[in-house]
Formats: structure tokens, C-alpha cells, sequence
């Protein structure tokens, strides 16, 4: 991929942010195209891909990524992938001359979409019995693997009989694309299943950055900082409820001390719920959540929380619903499936081919005076009638914002917000203005406005009038390629657009997606309440183990003092407080 570029390294530390990097990086995937010219189109791939070469000489592109997880995490993948592997090595240096007895243990099963995977990699057809001819044979690309296109192409031909929501496992299990050799870190010391060595609590998070996981990580980040041009920075997902926060700060802290004046955007992802919870363990999440927020905010340029999940506190309202889909918020394939949909777009300001706003520059408009935390909403899939006009699709709000929230941070549409960061992406051959008919009185002054811009601009400060203001408007949409779950509603064309018609049976191929990055007094409430709800705990009495894993309880009671600072610098600049527990704060 040739041109210079601002390259981003990104890191996924824990198994929920893999599960929603891997979604996010087949994303990614769907929208390369290798056969064309790569200095085209409105995303530049090279800002996040890397070029290389396998030992036979052929070109590959893959991510520049690190991820981070735990022992029996992977399944069926391989730590060192595939690409950059040699066969038929010499293996006569065995000199045993006795008798050889090998055990072996049957490897995991792969699923549907898998095995069609190491199909289509080794030029073999995929059985389509609902159509009436085969597809032609696939070629192969100059990287080795199957063409990309080829790819996509094949398996939408098969997308419905993909149903993967009983064999997901792990993030592998609808993994895409190749991976580099130097991608994936094994955590040996800790269990990803089973009743011991869990990364549970913060503390163990934090001792682990030290010895052979600090050496592996830095020989890591060195290979792929130092192959770069021009690094703009890191962007981080980590697990927020377990241990991984605690490693996280660590993991930031080591990227602000190693790469100052670069970008660190960190994203803390959490599940709606873990399949082993308790009340002991959601105790130790609450708490994981909170020293991950203050720590990881303290070293990153922001940190914004990502989930479907209602809160961060002991009563958590009900999860995220959207109205234009359907998922199970207890599957984590479905859930970090609408996330990753909504991180596609909220990067896009700084993945830009012209015109793009490096990341230093995005956490400078958000983060003014300290308020390093941020919260993030979502229109997943953004409602557009088929046929209609984007000033048609905002008017029909009827002064409501289209989005949900993503950060378990409710909207408060009357609170003062400091600073946002507003993108439409995928409305690809929509109209975005409106054709006025000459003499006839325009619905709205959203129905004025000369560019789709300036229509998202007009709609946006309706409802934030005096709120800082950037805006992005992107045409090429995010292509669904299996195997992301087909969660949406019939009612959808397969471009994700609202049908006049009859519904059909078909799949959503791709949808447009609205998100906004905030930074509002609303956080400073929502900081508090989860500070305070930490405070209210005796965990010598509720959790002694949380305790005996570290923090010690003046690092805790400093970390949660950190907490509330951060939270005052949120307080309304106009006079008086947003919140009523303002008060009762200062009384902790």
C-alpha cells in the first residue's frame, strides 16, 4: 500500500475487546480491494493495515495490531497464523531409534463458517445447494490467500446458512482475515475458562505488565512502531470488568511514558453480562470498571467506555435497545457485533484519505481542561427511508436525537455539552439534500441546506446550539460480510435502508451508522454515581480477596479520590451544579 500516511497500531487487551476487534477488523476487511487503486477512495486501509512478504515472496496485508489473551482462549487459531509459516521442513534429525508411541488430542471442531474458510484458501468451492450453478473457481491474490473479493462474493452467495450464535466459542471462531505472526500474546499465567487462575481483579491486571509479558509486549510494539512512517498513535480496546483493567493501565501508562505527544485513544469495553457472574464477581466488576476508568483516562489522550450494557453500578439499568434490531444482549457475538459497528464509524475522523484530523487533534476538541473521559451514542443502523432524502430522515426525529447510548451514560439533551465529535457514515447513492420545488415553502431549514454537511451541521446544533462542533460525512458504508450476525430487522433492504415494500427474505449486505463522541457535564453524573457506589462498599467484609490481590486500600481510597477530581471538572461552567449529588460528595 504505497503513500504516506498517519499509521495507527492498535491493541486489544482481553476477550471481549478481541471479540470486538474481530468484528471490527472484518469490517475493515470487507472494504479492502486489492485489484484496484489503493490511493482511492474516502479511507485510507494503510492506516491500519501493514505490508509484508512470506517467506515465498508474496504480498500480504495485515493489521497492525497486538492482542492480548489468556491461556485456551484461541481454539482452533494459531498463536503464529498461517501466512508466514514454511512446510515441509526436514525432520530426519530425529536420531531415537526405539519404538515411538504419540498421543494426540482431537483439535477443536471448526464451525460452518471456518471450514468453508480453509476451503476457499486452498481454491476449493463451497457446496451451495440453494443455488443452481456453482460459483467459478477461485483465484488466488499475490498475498498468498485467497483474493478478498472472491471472498466476500462466495460467501454472501451462502450468508443465511451461517447461524453461528450456538458455536461461537471465542473470537476466532468468526475471525476473517490473516493475522501476523506478531499479533497474538498469550497471557500463560492466567486460565480463559475453567474455576482457577482467573484474571479477576485489578491488581492482578497491574503485577502482570513485568517480566516476560512487559518483554514480549515491547519487542511487539517495537516491530510495529518502528516500520512506521508516520505514527499517529495507539488506539486501545481493553476489557474493563476483569482483571485486563488493571492491565490496561499499566499498558497505557507504558505507551505515554514510551511515546509521548502521540495519540492514545482507549476504549474500555465491557459485556452486557459474563456467563459465570455472581454477586461477589459483579462486586469486583464495578470496581475493575471504575480504577480502570480513572487510571487509563489519567495516561490516555481519552477514554471513552463502550457498551450495550445499562451501567457500571450495582443496578444497572436494562441494556441498549435499537429499534432496528434484534439481538440477543446476552451473546457477546451479538452484542460486539453493534459495537464494532459504531467504533467503524467514530474512527473515521483520524482513517480519513483527505481532509482527516489526526488523533491528537479529535482528543484536544473533546478534552479540554482534564476531562479525559468521554462517552460515546449510536444510531445502529441509522434510520433512512429507501427513497427519501437525508433532510427527510432527520426531520422524521421529530426533534428527538436518532442515537442510544453506547457508554451506559444516558443523554441528557438540556445539560451543557463541552465538545463533540459527530459522523454519518454509508449513505452511499442516497440523496443528502433535498430538491426543493420552486415556490413551494421547504419543510425545515434542514431542507435548505447545500451539501449533506451542512444538513447534519443544521441538524446537530438545533439540539447543542453553542457545543463545539465537528462533523464528518462519509458516503461508502460498512459492508456486513458473514459472518456478522443477522440481527437486523426485515423490514431492511440489503443495503440497511427502511423498505416502502413488503419485507424480504434477504440479508443485510451493509448499513449506514450515525455516532456521536461527547464530552458533557453528563459524565461528570455518571462518574459520580458509579465513585459513589464504589464508596458505599465495605469490601474487607463483601470482597477481602479483591483487596488481597491489590490494590492496597490507600491506593484504592487514593484512585477513588482521583475519581471524584475527575468528576467535578464536568460540573456546568454556567453556574451551579448539574447533579444533585453534588453534594453529597463532598460529604463522603
Amino acid at each position: 500500500m504505497s503513500g504516506l500516511c498517519r499509521e495507527v497500531v492498535t491493541l486489544q487487551l482481553g476477550h471481549y475487546s478481541n471479540h470486538v476487534g474481530t468484528h471490527w477488523w472484518n469490517l475493515q476487511d470487507a472494504s479492502l480491494c486489492y485489484d484496484t487503486d489503493l490511493s482511492t477512495g474516502e479511507l485510507q486501509s494503510d492506516v491500519l493495515f501493514r505490508e509484508g512478504l512470506t517467506f515465498g515472496g508474496h504480498v500480504t496485508y495485515t493489521p497492525r495490531l497486538i492482542a492480548l489473551d489468556l491461556k485456551g482462549s484461541l481454539q482452533t487459531l494459531k498463536q503464529e497464523g498461517s501466512l508466514y509459516t514454511t512446510t515441509g521442513q526436514d525432520t530426519s534429525t530425529l536420531t531415537w531409534q526405539g519404538q515411538i508411541m504419540t498421543h494426540k488430542e482431537p483439535p477443536p471442531e471448526k464451525n460452518s463458517f471456518l471450514q468453508d474458510l480453509d476451503k476457499l484458501d486452498n481454491g476449493e468451492l463451497i457446496a451451495e445447494p440453494d443455488f443452481s450453478s456453482p460459483p467459478a473457481p477461485a483465484p488466488q491474490c499475490s498475498g498468498g490467500a485467497i483474493d478478498v473479493e472472491t471472498v466476500n462474493k462466495t460467501l454472501e452467495r451462502v450468508q443465511r446458512s451461517y447461524r453461528l450464535e450456538g458455536s461461537v466459542r471465542v473470537w476466532s471462531d468468526f475471525l476473517r482475515l490473516h493475522l501476523h505472526p506478531r499479533t497474538i500474546s498469550v497471557i500463560h499465567q492466567y486460565n480463559h475458562d475453567g474455576e482457577s487462575a482467573r484474571l479477576e481483579a485489578f491488581g492482578q491486571g497491574e503485577a502482570l505488565l513485568q517480566g516476560s509479558v512487559l518483554d514480549e509486549l515491547e519487542d511487539r510494539l517495537h516491530f510495529f512502531v518502528e516500520e512506521c512512517d508516520y505514527l499517529q498513535g495507539f488506539q486501545v480496546l481493553c476489557d474493563l470488568s476483569d482483571g485486563f483493567s488493571g492491565l490496561g493501565s499499566k499498558v497505557t501508562e507504558l505507551l505515554h511514558d514510551s511515546y509521548g505527544g502521540r495519540g492514545i485513544l482507549t476504549w474500555g469495553v465491557a459485556p452486557v453480562n459474563h456467563r459465570d457472574s455472581s454477586p461477589i464477581k459483579d462486586l469486583y466488576h464495578m470496581m475493575n470498571s471504575a480504577l480502570g476508568m480513572v487510571h487509563m483516562a489519567n495516561h490516555s489522550s481519552f477514554f471513552c467506555p463502550l457498551t450495550l450494557r445499562g451501567g457500571f453500578g450495582r443496578h444497572p439499568a436494562p441494556p441498549t435497545s435499537f429499534p432496528l434490531i434484534n439481538y440477543d444482549s446476552s451473546l457477546w457475538y451479538h452484542s460486539s457485533s453493534i459495537l464494532a459497528l459504531a467504533l467503524d464509524a467514530m474512527t473515521v475522523s483520524y482513517r480519513l484519505r483527505h481532509s482527516s484530523a489526526p488523533m491528537w487533534q479529535l482528543a484536544d476538541a473533546l478534552t479540554m481542561s482534564g476531562r479525559k473521559v468521554v462517552c460515546a451514542y449510536g444510531s445502529v443502523p441509522f434510520p433512512m427511508m429507501q427513497g427519501s432524502c437525508l433532510p427527510d430522515a432527520l426531520h422524521a426525529c421529530n426533534d428527538v436525537l436518532p442515537w442510544k447510548p453506547l457508554s451506559a451514560c444516558p443523554e441528557q439533551t438540556d445539560a451543557l455539552c463541552f465538545g463533540q465529535s459527530v459522523t454519518l457514515k454509508g449513505l452511499e447513492g442516497q440523496e443528502l439534500v433535498s430538491r426543493l420545488v420552486p415556490g413551494a415553502e421547504p419543510q425545515s431549514s434542514l431542507h435548505c441546506a447545500q451539501s449533506g454537511e451542512d444538513v447534519l451541521d443544521t441538524f446537530i446544533r438545533s439540539h447543542f446550539p453553542s457545543t463545539p462542533l465537528a462533523v464528518q460525512l462519509v458516503s461508502s458504508p460498512s459492508k456486513l460480510t458473514p459472518p456478522f450476525p443477522q440481527i437486523f430487522s426485515p423490514v431492511l433492504s440489503p443495503q440497511g435502508l427502511i423498505q416502502n415494500q413488503t419485507p424480504t427474505t434477504a440479508g443485510v449486505l451493509s448499513v449506514p451508522v450515525m455516532t456521536s463522541v461527547q464530552c458533557s457535564v453528563g459524565v461528570g453524573q455518571f462518574l459520580s454515581e458509579l465513585r459513589r457506589s464504589c464508596v458505599s462498599l465495605n469490601l474487607r467484609r463483601l470482597a477481602p480477596s479483591f483487596l488481597s490481590q491489590g490494590p492496597e486500600s490507600p491506593d484504592l481510597a487514593e484512585s477513588l479520590e482521583d475519581l471524584r477530581t475527575l468528576a467535578q471538572r464536568y460540573r456546568d461552567d454556567r453556574g451551579g451544579h448539574l447533579h444533585t449529588s453534588s453534594e453529597e460528595d463532598e460529604d463522603d
